[in-house]
């Protein structure tokens, strides 16, 4: 098939090789422009800008598909299909309308749950069991279009950034499935049951609140690992939470330091770091923390 490829970060990355390797024929990969930063302010290229042209691809990273130029630029490709993975740009119904077979879209939740931008982090949040990857006819409306196939995958223990990346190598291979014989799976509407919307990740959300029960608190240290990172107050520092295990100890108050293991009491139940990080430091054990920055037991953690 001719395909323009649409995606920006990492987890688009798998898919664009997947049908790079498939024998499929891109004709353009569309990404988000080059971003300020770092502290030199330097232009930073998306992930899928770097692949395309170590690929050998022509890349196009318009900030809008809403121009009419933009629109006819996009229709002349003549595509077969436009391939979205977390591309980042609302795509107008011109552009929806362009290729022979619609733009088709990988989506990191088992739809119709978790439509929106943080699918992974708040299947970990909420405590699903499984998640996966839905590739789906893409609409106007967001994440509403029919699916095309979907794959399953266990969450487990994974953090976000693990969970993320199998997603991506699911969803690549599921694609690159379909885009082999469009015909096999009809497309088929979402149920009105069970839609859920991931709401974007906002820093605000990473202060632990220790009033919350353990297990809410472990799930949302996987869920915002890597980024975001969880965080606690002491001593005026904010130290990162990167990983931690549930102990059944009712002992203390919220935000109590119980024992010399950093073991901490929340709303039910306490949590015992296993990785911790403080500002310009490595991660570090609780005992490697503890040397270089004791907090005894007894102490009321903000």
């Amino acid at each position: 098939m001719r395909i323009i490829f649409m995606g920006s970060p990492d987890f688009a990355v798998p898919t664009l090789d997947a049908i790079v390797a498939a024998g499929h024929e891109v004709a353009c990969v569309y990404t988000q422009p080059p971003r300020a930063a770092g502290r030199g302010k330097g232009e930073r290229r998306t992930a899928i800008h770097d692949r395309a042209e170590e690929l050998g691809i022509s890349v196009c990273h318009p900030t809008t598909l809403r121009d009419p130029a933009e629109q006819t630029a996009f229709a002349a490709l003549d595509a077969d299909v436009a391939v979205v993975a977390a591309y980042g740009l609302i795509l107008p119904e011109p552009i929806l309308a362009a290729p022979r077979l619609g733009c088709v879209n990988v989506h990191g939740s088992l739809l119709p749950r978790w439509r929106g931008a943080a699918p992974v982090q708040r299947a970990i949040e909420a405590g699903d069991a499984v998640t996966g990857v839905t590739i789906m006819q893409m609409e106007k409306g967001l994440d509403t279009g029919p699916m095309l196939l979907r794959r399953e995958v266990a969450i487990d223990r994974k953090t976000a950034g693990q969970l993320t990346e199998e997603i991506a190598k699911l969803g690549a291979e599921a694609m690159v499935a379909w885009l082999a014989d469009p015909s096999r799976t009809p497309p088929q509407p979402q149920p009105a049951d069970g839609v859920t919307y991931a709401a974007k990740i906002d820093k605000a959300e990473a202060r632990v609140e220790w009033t919350r029960d353990a297990a809410t608190i472990e799930r949302q240290i996987r869920a915002f690992a890597p980024v975001p990172g969880v965080w606690f107050e002491a001593n005026g520092e904010r130290i990162k939470l990167l990983a931690a295990d549930v102990v059944d100890d009712t002992s203390g108050e919220p935000g109590a330091i119980l024992d010399d293991e950093l073991t901490i009491a929340c709303g039910s139940a306490a949590l015992r770091p296993l990785r911790l990080q403080r500002a310009g430091r490595a991660a570090m054990t609780p005992a490697e923390f503890l040397r270089g920055f004791p907090l005894p037991a007894g102490t009321i953690l903000a």
